[in-house]
């Protein structure tokens, strides 16, 4: 029974050696488990907009009076928390600070 069993997950991993299905996730580091995923946006108003429709889609979810009106809310568990924690890895941290920058030498030279 051992022998037949070593046999099958030889083949499963030879299988899985071989297939190029699971390319969804990059692994960041080979210590831990953490994945990254990669996200085609046409650009920063386009991410802008995803970031903003899930916001949006977070509040309704907690507001009660609104989740009461949708029959797709009401017989889905929808997790919120999942929502918002994609929202705010999307947000361009960097890039604001850059448009921060960018806007304080903006009012520099109208001032003058």
């Amino acid at each position: 029974m051992e022998i037949q069993n070593n046999k099958q997950a030889t083949e499963f991993f030879e299988l899985m050696n071989k297939t190029k299905d699971f390319r969804r996730l990059k692994q960041e580091n080979k210590g831990d488990n953490s994945f990254s995923v990669n996200l085609k946006v046409s650009g920063y108003n386009e991410l802008n907009m995803m970031v903003s429709d899930l916001l949006k889609a977070s509040i309704i979810l907690l507001n009660d009076d609104a989740k009461s009106l949708s029959s797709i809310t009401a017989n889905t568990d929808i997790n919120v928390m999942t929502l918002l924690e994609i929202a705010l890895q999307l947000l361009p941290e960097q890039e604001m600070e850059l448009l921060d920058d960018l806007h304080k030498i903006y009012l520099e030279s109208n001032a003058v």
